[in-house]
Order: structure tokens, then sequence, then C-alpha cells
């Protein structure tokens, strides 16, 4: 049996997106949350095949659009990447929105704005369009949060590193600059990915997070090494996620956490712009846009909501085949 997916491939700030703009799975569930955890369990084939290498690679990541299960919203989005079936994305989804718009695959109600299910959550969009082409999304993203500070760990090469844990769409161990990481060109991308994996495992060791709203959002997936010299307007980081990636963008989630990071530390203030760069020096723009809370049974979680701004590239159509003869029908990782 052959599998025919046909895709709008592309980049947000150079990591790869690819909209699988036909031959998506028909879903079960009454929200993006059911329908990622159904997606999970009957077609991660799919993701596999599609990211994983000899269709794709280490940093291969995109999604799905899908028909709003609300009233309230213009469609859905599923994300797909090398390191699993998302909650949220952010670059993913200026990438996804990007391709969409331009392509006609999504219709906002009104012009330049979408109100996008996630499976973290609702999101909302505004966008600019200029001579055909959307130039710039901004996402008013999940609420984000910082769940556990000071954890000491010991990673091999490094020594004793202090990490903290914040939530932007996914949980993110936080490294910053401290004795044994003096920032990102000390290190080098080589030793970040052989690095990063150590970070998690001593994190994850120690502590698990649990979305207090959505249970089946948990655990720490991404290292985010931020680098020094950032200040109150600007930073540079680069994310860790998967088994072997850098995200070539500053990252969304990333930067929603890092946003409510600092907004814990009281370097940022409601209504505080951060240009976010990452390791390649493209760049996002954050901004604290209010601060709220997530409920939990030990009271009230402070949170902020971020504003995630960028822009897309589309590179080209893609027409890929997913066929039960080929040996590696469900993709592989050499690394």
């Amino acid at each position: 049996m052959r599998h025919t997916f046909f895709c709008i491939d592309g980049h947000t700030a150079g990591n790869p997106v690819r909209l699988v703009a036909g031959g998506a799975p028909l879903l079960r569930g009454g929200d993006m949350s059911e329908r990622r955890l159904d997606f999970i369990a009957r077609y991660d084939w799919i993701r596999t095949g599609l990211c994983f290498e000899p269709r794709g690679h280490s940093m291969m990541s995109g999604g799905f659009l899908y028909p709003p299960t609300r009233d309230d919203s213009d469609g859905g989005i599923l994300f797909i990447e090398t390191s699993g079936c998302l909650p949220m994305c952010g670059h993913g989804t200026i990438g996804l929105v990007t391709f969409g718009l331009e392509h006609g695959l999504l219709t906002p109600r009104v012009a330049g704005r979408l109100r996008l299910e996630v499976p973290a959550g609702i999101i909302d969009i505004d966008y600019v369009v200029r001579a055909g082409r959307v130039a710039s999304v901004r996402i008013r993203n999940v609420p984000s949060y910082v769940a556990r500070t000071g954890i000491a760990i010991t990673v091999p090469g490094l020594g004793p590193l202090t990490v903290d844990v914040a939530y932007g769409g996914n949980y993110y161990a936080i490294v910053e600059p401290q004795e044994g990481y003096e920032g990102l060109d000390s290190l080098g991308a080589a030793r970040i990915l052989s690095l990063s994996p150590l970070v998690r495992e001593a994190v994850r060791a120690q502590f698990h997070p649990v979305h207090p709203v959505d249970p089946s959002i948990n655990g720490v997936s991404h290292v985010l090494w931020a680098d020094r010299g950032a200040t109150r307007e600007r930073g540079r980081n680069a994310v860790f996620y998967g088994d072997n990636a850098i995200d070539r963008s500053p990252c969304g989630t990333g930067t929603s956490a890092r946003l409510a990071h600092m907004r814990h530390k009281g370097i940022l203030g409601v209504g505080d712009r951060f240009i976010h760069e990452s390791y390649i020096h493209s760049s996002f723009i954050g901004t604290v846009a209010s601060d709220t809370s997530l409920p939990s049974e030990d009271g009230p979680i402070p949170a902020i909501v971020p504003l995630i701004e960028g822009s897309a590239v589309s590179t080209g159509f893609n027409t890929i085949w997913i066929d039960s003869e080929d040996m590696f029908q469900h993709g592989f990782q050499v690394i």
C-alpha cells in the first residue's frame, strides 16, 4: 500500500516547516488535545515517516491543518517533528499559518486575524500581508510560567549547573551562563548536541512537570541554552530538541518560556519587548502581553501571556510517498 502526502515545504527563521496539505488522517477527539493523543496512538508512523530519514532529517518539523472543533475558532493545528507530536510549536505555527494563508488553506473570518486550536489550548494570530505574501505572523501564545527553579545537576564535561524549568507550550530546562558554562560560543554546536541529552536526563531524574490544566502535557522535552550578555531588550539562545537537533530558529515556545522566566526574575515587565536570537542569529520578537495565572490544586500559578512574532518562507511543493514495500517506510535515525 502506498500512502501519498502532498506537502508545502519551507522554513521559519531557518528551521524547517513541512505543511502536510494532503493526506492528513481523520482523527478522533473533541478537541486538538484529544486528537493529538489519538494521532500518537494510531498514526505516529506518519510522523516518523515524514520527519525521520530518508524523507526528513534531525531538524524536520511541520504539521497538519484541521477543521475547527469550536464555533469561535478558524481551524486547528497538529504538530509533528522528530521529537514527537508536540502540544505547541511556535516556529511551526508561523510557518503553517504563512503557507496555509498564501495557498488558500486557511480562511479567516476577519482579515488579518485567526483563532486557532492547538493541543496546548487556544492561540490568537495577527498577520500582515504585503504584495500577496504573508510578511509577519504574531502569536498570542498559551499562558507560560516557571515550573521550578534552582535544580542542581552535575554534567560530565561541565561540572555542576543550576537549571530552571519553564513552560511555553513545552517544558524547557533553561541553562543560563554560570561557572562551567560561559555562553554559546564557548560550547559550539557539537558540544551543545553532546551535552544537552545529559542535561535533560539529569533534570528529568529530579523533576517531572505536569501541566496543571492538561496532564497529557508533561515532562521536560527541550533544553534552552541562554547566551551570555543578555539584556532586557535582547538575548541569544540555542534550543536542543529530539535526539540530535538544535533549533535553527529562536524557538517560539522556547521564547515564550524564556519570557516567563525573565518576568519571574523581574527582568521584564508587562509590555516589554525582547528580541530573541537563534544560534544562527535569526530572530523573533517576544513581548510580555500581560500577567495571568493558571489554576492548580495548590492555588493559582503566576504566568504570563506571551506574544511571539516572526516570518516564514515557503521553498516548494513536495509529494511524498510512504510505501509498505519500502523497508524504511516508517523512517529511521542513525543518531
